[in-house]
């Protein structure tokens, strides 16, 4: 059991904000200070071991619990600092994303669309109501249509019927619950919960490549979570139940290895993809030549990998292409990769390979110190991201320009 302690810190006019991600392999908690409204130092952060979560979804609330809460205990150490509020990501296969169009006519008798008739538009389109064990995580705003044409801000025009889509995103009303009483269970409260692909994607892209089109995929431990952006606006977010993980496990089962061998195939040898050349090479295991150690083929370790990189982006095509938005001309930025498992030697020819599209690994953000800067903390900058523009149905968090140059002071 751990117990919060309150710290001498002196942080008047400002508040102390956590982000929080619960990976299947980790949990990251990154700290920032917001002062006023318009200014984030990140102060600290603690990466701590997961537990009972399985694909992104808490499968042991105690052990889960005992995980998250030393992980905000040493952050709060690190920074000598108490937590004000968390926003948390959210992931796993039981988050589902529905395109809702909401309308409403015009109501004044010169045809001027007031802002009575776009709230009229938006409460139709968030109207559809969800089974009792579900709930709304997300309403992502998309442009306006007014009589069939597009536009982004309808009001003061002249028409007869205005439309506004939305991309809404539901989970499982029982696993969201559980990532809720976890933070909870550490005297906490949650004040907004974005989807990871969500988060990460508002500060890895140029408001250009939104623009373009882009596929954000973020390779976690135990899920994939993705985003489309067309013409700047999310039309698609997805989470597939495959993640680094499985790959590890495919190696230690395939080569009858252990998971800690495996891991270090993965990380020092594995590629994303398979070529002619691996057929003659061969890599020791452990590589000190002692009793235990012994070679194996190089094309054995890329296929078991390829395999399983590959399954992941070809569902992620899949659903893409099902739903009609897979036209590469819509996402000419390409494919942006992130996650632990962005790492992978080779993961952007493998998705190149797949996709037909332009791919490369995320750098991270050019305003975070060089460590957060790894694939792995994009998530948590993104939380922080929202933390300080705010979390609207609106989209202009999304849309805007320039919001991490705001953020300010990183890890000097």
């Amino acid at each position: 059991m751990f117990i919060r302690v309150n710290f001498a810190f002196n942080m008047s006019q400002s508040r102390v904000i956590a982000a929080i991600e619960i990976g299947t392999s980790k949990i990251v908690v990154l700290l920032g200070e917001i002062i006023g409204d318009s200014r984030l130092n990140i102060i600290g952060h603690s990466v701590g071991s997961s537990k009972g979560v399985k694909k992104g979804v808490i499968t042991d609330l105690d052990k889960a619990s005992d995980c998250v809460h030393a992980a905000i205990l040493k952050a709060e150490e690190n920074t000598q600092a108490r937590i004000d509020e968390v926003y948390l990501a959210q992931t796993g296969r039981h988050l589902i994303g529905n395109f809702n169009v909401g309308s409403s006519n015009i109501s004044s008798s010169d045809g001027v669309v007031r802002p009575a008739d776009i709230d009229a538009a938006k409460e139709d389109a968030k109207r559809r109501l969800l089974p009792r064990d579900r709930t709304y995580i997300h309403h992502i705003q998309n442009p306006f249509s007014l009589d069939g044409s597009p536009l982004e801000n309808p009001l003061s025009k002249e028409g007869r019927q205005l439309q506004i889509g939305y991309w809404s995103v539901h989970g499982d009303r029982e696993a969201v619950g559980d990532s809720l009483r976890v933070i909870s269970g550490f005297n906490l409260d949650v004040s907004d919960m974005i989807i990871s692909s969500i988060a990460s994607g508002s500060v890895l892209l140029e408001e250009s490549e939104k623009e373009n089109g882009a596929l954000v995929i973020d390779i976690g431990g135990g899920t994939t979570d993705y985003m489309l952006f067309r013409k700047g606006y999310i039309v698609k977010t997805g989470v597939v139940p495959v993640g680094g993980d499985h790959i590890t496990n495919d190696l230690s089962i395939g080569l009858r290895i252990s998971r800690k061998n495996a891991e270090g195939f993965k990380l020092k040898d594995g590629r994303a993809y398979y070529q002619s050349e691996d057929r003659e090479e061969k890599v020791w295991l452990i590589g000190d030549f002692t009793i235990g150690d012994r070679r194996y083929p190089l094309a054995a370790i890329t296929k078991i990998i390829e395999a399983r990189v590959f399954e992941i982006f070809d569902i992620i095509k899949e659903q893409l292409v099902d739903a009609e938005l897979f036209e590469p001309r819509d996402i000419a930025s390409g494919v942006v990769l992130t996650g632990g498992s962005s790492r992978l030697t080779g993961i952007e020819e493998a998705a190149h390979r797949r996709f037909g599209l332009e791919a490369r690994a995320s750098e991270g953000s050019q305003y975070v110190n060089e460590e957060l800067r790894a694939p792995e903390y994009s998530t948590a900058i993104g939380l922080l991201h929202y933390a300080l523009t705010g979390q609207e149905d609106n989209q202009e968090q999304v849309k805007s320009s320039g919001l991490m140059r705001r953020i300010v002071g990183l890890f000097n």
